[in-house]
């Protein structure tokens, strides 16, 4: 008999711990039963306002990749807690969508209240707004919950435009991202805009000599077309395409734009100053890539996914918020 409970027992500490390892993996459909409306909720708030700004696709996107590279994909770049908030970190500048974020969730709390976590919302609204730029369909993997974290410190090695290739290399490294990641995570600038405050330094003060010179690496067409742009003392906050030629729709040309020197930004231009950075851009352009190369779309989808998969929280770790700007 006191076999037999032993025995019992360890199966039953076997299953409990089987059911924790299920409960804590993130899927596809996680709210087919808890929330069958939460994707089509996400997806018309999301459509909505894309619609009325058509920026707001590649602010989404965006928005996706912050919230992930601090403390994880767990929505912690939503929160407001005063002068330490994440939000407020100098790398996450420009960055927004908040309020649709706060409007799906609102509609989501209706729905259903207390089970869609905001973590999730961002995760499948940057899916969304992809779609809407003309990218790629895909699924996203949810069940993550909210992080109980938000702090301006813990944003201090965001990756940053004045970055080397090795430093960037580095930083996604330590998030467990490949070269060929940071490639495809970089395209990602195919939508979108950037600040002239941004190009202050490649335009007129290029490190390392920073004697007033521009950048070498830009051709001297698009320099012209930056310089007419952003103006030394000029507005730092007008706006500009961060892919010449097409800025708000989803395409490979922001890498046919970096291998010709019509980077834009000065980080994106760095991808061609290493070997193995530069061979990832290259596949997608041989010859033979339409036939036997290899897919830019399929493989931006798989980067994409697994920079959801950052540092998430899930099972019993985290919460799941009733606003996404407030702990709970």
């Amino acid at each position: 008999m006191g076999k037999l409970l032993i025995i019992l027992l360890n199966l039953l500490m076997f299953l409990g711990c089987f059911a924790a390892i299920s409960q804590a993996q993130l899927k596809f459909g996680f709210y087919a039963r808890s929330c069958p409306p939460a994707e089509s909720i996400v997806r018309r708030v999301v459509n909505n306002a894309v619609q009325n700004n058509a920026n707001m696709a590649a602010v989404l996107l965006r928005l996706h990749f912050h919230d992930c590279i601090v403390e994880g994909c767990d929505g912690s770049i939503l929160v407001d807690n005063g002068p330490r908030s994440e939000k407020l970190a100098f790398g996450h500048q420009g960055v927004g969508g908040f309020e649709v974020i706060e409007r799906a969730k609102s509609e989501l709390e209706t729905q259903c209240p207390g089970v869609v976590s905001c973590a999730d919302i961002v995760a499948m609204a940057a899916r969304d707004a992809i779609l809407m730029a003309n990218g790629p369909e895909y699924e996203v993997l949810t069940g993550r919950r909210d992080g109980r974290v938000s702090d301006v410190s813990l944003a201090d090695d965001l990756p940053d435009v004045s970055d080397s290739i090795q430093v960037l290399k580095k930083k996604f490294a330590e998030k467990g991202m490949t070269d060929k990641d940071l490639v495809l995570l970089t395209a990602a600038h195919t939508i979108g805009t950037t600040a002239c405050f941004f190009m202050e330094k490649r335009l007129y003060d290029f490190f390392p000599d920073s004697s007033g010179r521009s950048d070498p690496d830009i051709n001297p067409t698009l320099l012209s077309e930056l310089k007419s742009q952003c103006p030394r003392n000029g507005d730092v906050n007008v706006r500009l395409g961060i892919d010449r030629g097409s800025p708000r729709t989803f395409d490979i040309n922001i890498l046919q734009n970096i291998r010709n020197g019509f980077a834009v930004l000065a980080s994106d231009a760095r991808l061609n100053d290493d070997p193995s950075t530069r061979a990832v851009m290259d596949s997608y352009f041989s010859p033979l890539a339409p036939i036997l190369g290899p897919s830019f779309q399929d493989d931006f989808v798989n980067s994409i996914v697994r920079m959801g998969q950052i540092g998430t929280k899930t099972g019993s770790r985290g919460e799941i918020r009733r606003v996404c700007s407030a702990f709970n």
